[in-house]
This record gives structure tokens, sequence and C-alpha cells, in this order.
């Protein structure tokens, strides 16, 4: 299918003000001209998981920027556009922040009261030696048990991330373009995108969509829990099809959890390999992870694909 004529794929980095009316306009017309069907008429339903596809981790200067991801996010807008009349629903995940959470500098100092650079890796022997200690101290004994149960589940260690989704912020929002995208994509099938809130837990962090990486705290006293509504959601679905930030993180923790708790879905999901990067900053470099992933993943029974490839030509869809 041609692309519209509104997208620019050279704006991919930019922020801008999305021109709702207009854009809406022109779905409208991009229907009755291109005989879209209504998602809801959808003989097989397909779902779009765009996963954290934000500024902070896909915009040029922003707080968390991941090398890849604008071209990654051309690619996505283009698949939508491209697919329009397959696609039967986006679902969009917005990690959420504030500055007091357990993977922020904020939340952590060393013995002289300063706190640790962006990147350090808080381990468990760190912890238990004191090079690192929760800012608020009666919070110590969470850390101790959170750095131990990342160990024991064979989780990254806790990672202190530069400040980044902060909610309010722009860099919070979707990138322009992929807004736009699905935008465009709702009215034109006439049906509302569904927007999953993740990562706002204090005391966790929360890389997979689908639940914190800590569901217990001190005691066994619940923290968080994984979000059964999505997953049974997702299973409701002839396909689902993952994108998004970053490939080392939030996309390999969501398909590991999905292969964990729905294993049923295991032959649905289709992971746009070439619309996701991994975290790759200074000397921090999680490529070799992210490809280890994928390769478990298609071991699983996942598909790999690329955005470029026809949806009716990937296995189990022809």
């Amino acid at each position: 299918m041609e692309l519209p004529a509104h997208w620019y794929p050279e704006r991919v980095g930019e922020v801008f003000r999305v021109d709702y009316e207009q854009r809406a306009r022109e779905a409208e017309a991009w229907r009755r001209s291109h005989g879209v069907r209504p998602a809801r008429e959808d003989a097989r339903s397909v779902c779009l998981l765009a996963v954290d596809v934000q500024n902070t981790f896909c915009t040029p200067g922003f707080e968390l920027f991941v090398p890849g991801a604008p071209e990654d996010c051309r690619r996505l807008c283009a698949f939508v556009y491209r697919n329009l009349g397959r696609i039967t629903e986006i679902v969009a995940t917005l990690d959420t922040h504030v500055s007091a959470q357990i993977f922020h500098a904020a939340w952590l100092v060393d013995a002289g009261g300063l706190h640790p650079p962006p990147y350090t890796l808080v381990s468990v022997d760190d912890v238990e030696a004191g090079r690192w200690l929760a800012a608020d101290p009666s919070l110590q004994e969470h850390l101790e048990h959170y750095v131990r149960a990342l160990e024991a589940a064979g989780r990254y260690r806790l990672t202190v991330w530069p400040y980044h989704a902060m909610l309010g912020g722009i860099g919070h929002a979707l990138v322009s373009s992929v807004e736009e995208a699905v935008f465009f994509h709702g009215v034109a099938r006439e049906t509302a995108p569904r927007f999953e809130v993740k990562g706002d837990n204090p005391l966790t962090e929360h890389y997979s969509a689908l639940g914190p990486e800590v569901t217990h705290g001190v005691g066994g006293r619940e923290i968080g829990r994984r979000n059964v509504v999505l997953i049974e959601h997702l299973l409701t679905f002839d396909a689902v099809v993952i994108a998004g930030q970053a490939k080392s993180h939030c996309v390999a923790w969501t398909v590991a959890d999905l292969l964990e708790h729905a294993p049923a879905l295991a032959p649905r999901l289709y992971l746009l390999e070439d619309c996701t990067s991994p975290v790759v900053a200074g000397a921090v470099d999680f490529t070799t992870e992210a490809d280890e992933a994928f390769a478990r993943f298609a071991a699983a029974g996942a598909h790999v694909v690329r955005s470029t490839d026809p949806i009716d030509a990937w296995p189990g869809l022809d």
C-alpha cells in the first residue's frame, strides 16, 4: 500500500505538534479511497504492541537515547501505514517515572552522602559492603532484599539510569511521528489505541510491559503484580507484533514474560527485528544480551521477522 502524503520520514527525529484535525480528515478520506474496513470487521486480528516508543529513548538528545531508535521508528511508522488495513489494534506502552525511584540516583547514596552516576551497576556485594545505601534509611532493608531478589531470579543487576521518561515531561510522550501514525490508524480503522502505563512503582524496576522485576518485598509483602488484564487481552489476537525500545531491556523482558505466562501465544508472536535496538551507552553495551534473547525467543516458537516483509507471507499468517 502507498504511504500517506503527510508522512515525512526525515521528521522522525523531531518533536512536533500533530495536527489532529487535519490528520483525522485525511484518515477518513484514506479509508474511503482505499476501501479500508473498520477494525471490528477483521477476520484475522493483529495487534501491534509498541513498547516504550517515547522521546526519552528514541529522539536524539533525550535522556536515554538508544542508538538506532530513529531508524527503528521510521521503519515502524512505514509498517503501520503500509499495513493500515491489517493491523487491528495498536497497544502502546509508556515507561513512566518520577525522580524518587530505586533506579534513579536520588534513591541511593554512598557513605559520604553522594549519589551514584548514571549507569552505575549495584550488586549484592556493593549493598552488603555499604558501598551503596538507600538515601532514606527506612528503605535500606528493602534495598538489600531487592538486589538479592534480582540476583536470585537471574535478572540484570540494579542499574542507575539517567532520569528519564519523567511523568509530565516531553520525554514521556510518544515520538511525534509514531503518535501521528497511531492516531491516523485509529481514525482510519474506527478503533481506539490502547495505552498501558508501566514503571511508576518507586520500589522496583519495570522493564517488562507485563510486570515489575520484583513483585514482593521484605516479608513477602506485595509491591507489584503481573498485568494479567493485558496478558489476557493479547491472548485474544491471532497475531501479536512487537516492536519498540529497547531490544535488550523492555522489549526482551516483555517477550520473555509473554512466553512464560502465556506460552500458548508463542506461535502467534512476531518480533520486528528491524524496529528495535539494544541499549548502548558509553561502556555499557547490551547488544550481545539482546541478540541472545531474540535467539531464545525464536527457539521457543516466536517468529523473528522484518517490517518490510509482507504480513501475509509471515509464517502462520499465509
